[in-house]
């Protein structure tokens, strides 16, 4: 029987470690974990934030996906949209879930992610 979901991993390029800590520790506010040595050779990166954990993995082969992206519980969800912003990332709203508030924005390698809060 499944419990909980461990960690979400998105496939990145070779060489863009620094511009996604930028992104998901600077504009994202998570915590970067360090890799276990035997998996940090092969590159990419892990991020927390409470019991939210994202795995960033090199994929030589890397080309972002277009439809598929982890959908992440924000609090104060206009505050959020304003920090990402002011990171230079782009907040595109969507307003066709019933119940949230919504948004979608890409980390620096084109990988989509939704940020989303309950209202009502």
């Amino acid at each position: 029987m499944l419990t909980a979901l461990d960690h979400v991993q998105l496939a990145v390029p070779a060489g863009s470690e620094d511009a996604l800590r930028a992104y998901y520790g600077d504009a994202l506010g998570m915590t970067e974990v360090a890799k276990p040595p035997s998996l940090a050779v092969r590159g990419g990166c892990w991020f927390r934030t409470g019991d939210v954990r994202l795995h960033l993995g090199v994929d030589p082969g890397f080309r972002p996906a277009r439809k598929a992206h982890p959908g992440l519980w924000v609090t104060g969800i206009e505050a959020f949209a304003q920090r990402l912003q002011a990171h230079g990332a782009e907040v595109v709203w969507d307003d066709e879930l019933p119940g949230h508030r919504r948004f979608f924005s890409k980390d620096p390698v084109g990988n989509r992610l939704e940020f989303l809060e309950a209202v009502g």
